[in-house]
């Protein structure tokens, strides 16, 4: 299993989104929420997106005021990582039009089926917009 986790996180350190692909508790996940959130908002711009923490390995990028974070095993390509970040941003993008921290707390179960359609059990299974997104699409006509 590649994908521990997947966080979508504001400025200020709020989760706004989170997907867990191993069981933690509740504290533990707030904890690991905490320091994780922490330990990236405090690097600067220079510095790489990359960040080694307990037994995981953090991607992160910034996309406006939205912090994407996904926990990965020690073993992941970092760069393949960053592609489906980029991937998972346009996805949101050409659904929601730029997507914003609005668009993620208005509509969290659509970003989260998002998710569902492009990663299974930790492992990313999509990657077509135009597949993840039909789904979604034919919800929106039904409804």
């Amino acid at each position: 299993m590649g994908i521990r986790f997947i966080l979508m996180v504001n400025k200020q350190g709020q989760t706004r989104l989170a997907q867990y692909y191993e069981w933690l508790t509740l504290e533990e996940r707030r904890a690991l929420e905490g320091e994780i959130v922490r330990k990236c908002l405090a690097r600067n711009e220079q510095q790489c997106s990359f960040v080694e923490h307990r037994n995981y390995k953090i991607v992160y990028r910034r996309y406006a005021s939205l912090f994407f974070l996904v926990g990965v095993d020690n073993d992941e390509n970092e760069l393949a990582i960053l592609e489906f970040i980029h991937l998972l941003v346009e996805t949101m993008d050409r659904h929601f039009g730029n997507v914003c921290e609005l668009d993620i707390m208005f509509h969290l179960e659509k970003a989260h089926f998002m998710l569902e359609e492009m990663v299974m059990n930790g492992s990313i299974v999509e990657t077509s917009k135009t597949n993840i997104l039909s789904p979604i699409q034919l919800m929106d006509k039904a409804s």
